[in-house]
């Protein structure tokens, strides 16, 4: 639990750290005789370079929460920290890779290629017996081309230890403007499609996996429709929005099932609005509207847009409370829906400290924070008894996430 406010006020990529905005009196915070204005630099001793990063590094409640379950780039990692993800098996690990190219992969992470290079470190778990899922996060005309493609072949060499790969597009806000960094476009989505899915098609032959996969935002954002079921196998990249719109396509068509099966009752009371991020609206406003020709209900969706952000960020996963205030004008029906993504997975807190019930306060009709299954539940009873059933607290089956916050997870 954060004991003070923290707000992305960066300006420049080198300065580092966030600035704490408000301090919550008695806390530990207070102790301390943190101020507002003052920075945090430092989360447990390891460097924060922005909110994203205060949001990671302060996210777990153990000291080997950055390493089991998130995403790591490796650089940093302790021989007394890497002894202990080998002595206690922590498998699978989540590896940050972005290019093995080192000149490349040094010249993203800011350090020298002596520090990227970090093939020994995976050989070691590798040997252990230590699976290791790998990430590229996609940087237009540092890393893609050519160095995108030497990078799948190299861990594809790794495989099966090397089980996948990740790879999602760069993400620009507006407190991230290295002159290096170079906006994702359409454009450019769909050049990464077509290169890409002859390298998957090649390894689909050879490993029987399509081991290299895109996010699905590269395929909204180019305008193209996503892989079937087939392609992405068990998912398993799902938690980095890999095969999440798929998987929530194939969801809603047995929820839509289910309904008919059910014959909705009152299905006029279904009356409200489901708010989400800009990427993933077109997606399930295809769905809803399907849904409401053919049971009656009467559904909306508002496609939020990221002003905290601000840059490119389009995800329902970085979405604040004030995003979703800027945005309740637009809201229809009888109740709002808001993803429960755009939450921490332990408290009902939001990205620019905002908790979930004061920005209910800020709704003139019930507000619920719901993941997909939470959804379900409401719709199949018609939203009746939604609050005696706790569909409220936005508690309901709580998501583990990643940096990247998906787009789907409504």
């Amino acid at each position: 639990m954060y004991e003070f406010a923290v707000t992305p006020a960066i300006t420049q990529i080198r300065r580092r750290g966030v600035e704490i905005s408000e301090v919550t009196a008695g806390s530990l915070g207070a102790e301390l005789e943190l101020e507002p204005g003052d920075r945090v630099m430092r989360v447990n001793g390891r460097p924060v370079r922005d909110y994203l990063d205060f949001r990671f590094q302060a996210g777990g409640e153990t000291d080997l929460s950055f390493l089991y379950g998130n995403y790591t780039t490796l650089t940093s990692i302790t021989e007394d920290e890497m002894g202990r993800v080998i002595e206690q098996r922590l498998s699978p690990q989540y590896v940050s890779v972005h290019a093995t190219d080192l000149k490349v992969r040094a010249y993203l992470l800011g350090v020298d290629q002596q520090r990227a290079d970090i093939t020994q470190k995976m050989q070691r778990m590798l040997e252990a017996g230590i699976e290791i899922h790998a990430q590229v996060v996609l940087c237009p005309e540092i890393n893609d081309g050519k160095i995108l493609q030497r990078t799948i072949y190299d861990l594809a060499k790794l495989h099966p230890g090397v089980r996948s790969v990740a790879i999602v597009p760069l993400g620009l806000t507006r407190y991230l403007n290295d002159q290096r960094l170079t906006a994702v476009t359409p454009e450019f989505c769909r050049r990464t499609i077509n290169e890409v899915s002859i390298i998957q098609a090649d390894l689909r032959a050879r490993l029987g996996t399509t081991f290299a996969f895109l996010g699905d935002e590269i395929y909204l954002r180019a305008g193209r429709p996503v892989p079937s079921r087939k392609h992405y196998g068990d998912y398993p990249q799902i938690e980095d929005g890999i095969g999440m719109v798929r998987s929530f396509a194939n969801e809603f068509e047995t929820l839509m099932r289910r309904l008919g099966r059910k014959r909705l009752q009152n299905p006029e009371r279904v009356f409200g609005t489901i708010m989400t991020g800009s990427v993933f609206a077109p997606v399930l406003r295809h769905q809803v509207d399907r849904m409401n020709r053919r049971f009656g209900t009467r559904l909306e969706v508002v496609a939020v847009e990221n002003e905290y952000f601000g840059g490119d960020v389009c995800v329902a996963g970085l979405l604040t409370g004030g995003d979703f205030i800027a945005a309740s004008d637009r809201v229809r029906g009888e109740f709002a829906i808001i993803p429960r993504v755009a939450l921490k997975s332990d408290e009902p807190l939001m990205l620019d400290g905002m908790r979930f019930e004061e920005l209910q306060k800020q709704f003139n009709v019930p507000l619920y924070a719901f993941d997909f299954s939470s959804l379900a539940v409401a719709l199949e009873s018609g939203f009746v008894d939604a609050e005696r059933s706790g569909l409220d607290s936005g508690l309901v089956r709580p998501i583990r996430g990643h940096h990247t916050a998906t787009p789907s997870s409504l």
